[in-house]
């Protein structure tokens, strides 16, 4: 698959570093150092380039921004009419320390109002990047971790379903687009956990629904 990974952040570098060593076709852009970039393709075997030219050979892109950087992004990517668009940003301050919409509504679906025509379906947002190296290392090796996905748009969270697999998880269906209000302060809980609290980031989680 053609992937516009849009943002060179831990998230994007990361998630686009496993899905070229998949062998999906990997493009890299938006980052204030064109540099930046290219040296993410060298080291991904992908390549480098603005977000219109990642999103115009995409068949889906992620979106992987600071909060504060989106109206910016956004207005380079266009319309992004019809395209499966991979959201894993949490609506953050510019200090990462509290949540700027929510919880009448949220941060997914203040972009799908910002961008009605394209395909969004959000995920990997609630397990720090910390965990996706070793969790890839792992794939195959015994249950796998859970990961949230919700969205209105079926057929863009079985792409999104795909790609999680790929780096180890296990999509876990969170429902439509509007649980984002209820999970973008969980991924908060989930940073906590990662950052603030001992054992170091690479935290997953797994649920189980017991019965008998």
């Amino acid at each position: 698959m053609k992937i516009g990974i849009l943002g060179s952040g831990l998230m994007g570098a990361k998630l686009g570093r496993i899905w070229a060593a998949c062998g999906h076709d990997v493009t890299f852009a938006y980052a204030r150092d064109r540099a930046k970039l290219d040296r993410l393709a060298r080291e991904a075997g992908g390549a480098a380039g603005t977000v219109a030219e990642a999103v115009e050979a995409a068949e889906a892109v992620l979106l992987a921004v600071h909060w504060s950087r989106i109206e910016d992004v956004l207005d380079q990517a266009g319309d992004l009419a019809g395209m499966v668009v991979l959201n894993c940003c949490v609506p953050l301050d510019e200090s990462n320390s509290d949540l700027v919409v929510g919880t009448s509504t949220s941060g997914a679906e203040e972009l799908l109002a910002m961008r009605p025509k394209a395909r969004w379906v959000s995920c990997f947002n609630t397990s720090p990047s910390e965990s996706f190296a070793p969790v890839f290392a792992r794939k195959g090796d015994g249950s796998r971790p859970h990961l949230l996905v919700y969205g209105d748009d079926a057929g863009a969270k079985d792409v999104a379903g795909g790609l999680i697999r790929d780096i180890g998880f296990e999509p876990l269906e969170a429902g439509g687009l509007r649980t984002a209000r209820f999970v973008e302060p969980f991924a908060m809980v989930t940073a906590e956990l990662a950052y603030g609290q001992p054992g170091g980031p690479a935290l997953t989680y797994r649920f189980e629904k017991l019965r008998g």
